[in-house]
């Protein structure tokens, strides 16, 4: 297992500040290096207080590719679609000049929709530069569910995208899988609330990732940050 960075702040204003600029920087440093970045966002409650402080950084966004950690199967314009927390908070301002790759389609369902998206996600230019995590308090993160029947698959498999049916959680999804999250040059987890404190040390205590899926990510052989405000 990867001994992560843990990050400390006193407020999750100060986490998102500091969030945004490091994100920031990574990606026109990669820029800088091969002419391109690869952000892989989340959605949730966390990233609406990120996104627009992202969004006026000065960078060259229009060398940026953004695709999704998951997606809830709802149409675009769907309230609990992260396609919209994306296109309104993130793809303005500045950063509107970046190339977004969404994971909903016209398919009728999640499997048959990973048929066609996978090759929009595989020739997007991995590895991933930053890889923007969030976690439930069930140690779910992407949509790798424990408990979920897709959950070995997702924790196994080579391809990038699975279609994922949650045990309890609404509406069904697709997400990457552990491999696409490990191809990355920085993992990210955001964690904001007293309540993921106790799940985040109860994850880095043990080593069964089918039990709790977050711990997937501290086997990556790449920088592994939790950034962390009650």
């Amino acid at each position: 297992m990867n001994d992560p960075l843990r990050h400390t702040f006193e407020s999750r204003d100060q986490l998102m500040e500091q969030a945004a600029v490091d994100i920031a920087q990574r990606l026109q440093d990669s820029i800088d290096r091969r002419g391109v970045a690869l952000l892989a966002v989340s959605g949730g409650s966390t990233p609406k207080t990120l996104f627009p402080r992202l969004a006026q950084a000065d960078i060259e966004w229009s060398a940026v590719k953004i695709c999704l950690v998951d997606e809830r199967w709802v149409e675009p314009d769907d309230a609990d679609s992260n396609e919209r927390l994306v296109r309104e908070l993130l793809l303005q301002d500045k950063a509107a000049a970046a190339t977004f790759v969404p994971m909903k389609n016209a398919a009728g369902t999640p499997g048959e929709g990973v048929t066609s998206r996978h090759a929009d996600y595989e020739a997007l230019p991995w590895p991933a530069d930053v890889m923007q995590l969030g976690m439930g308090e069930d140690a779910h993160t992407a949509s790798l569910f424990p408990g979920a029947d897709e959950l070995q698959y997702g924790l196994t498999t080579p391809r990038r995208i699975l279609a994922v049916t949650p045990p309890v959680a609404p509406h069904r999804r697709m997400s990457l899988s552990l491999s696409a999250i490990l191809d990355s040059r920085c993992i990210l987890l955001l964690a904001a609330g007293e309540s993921k404190l106790p799940v985040i040390e109860q994850a880095l205590a043990g080593t069964d990732v089918r039990e709790m899926p977050i711990r997937g990510i501290f086997t990556a052989t790449a920088a592994v940050h939790i950034y962390y405000a009650p």
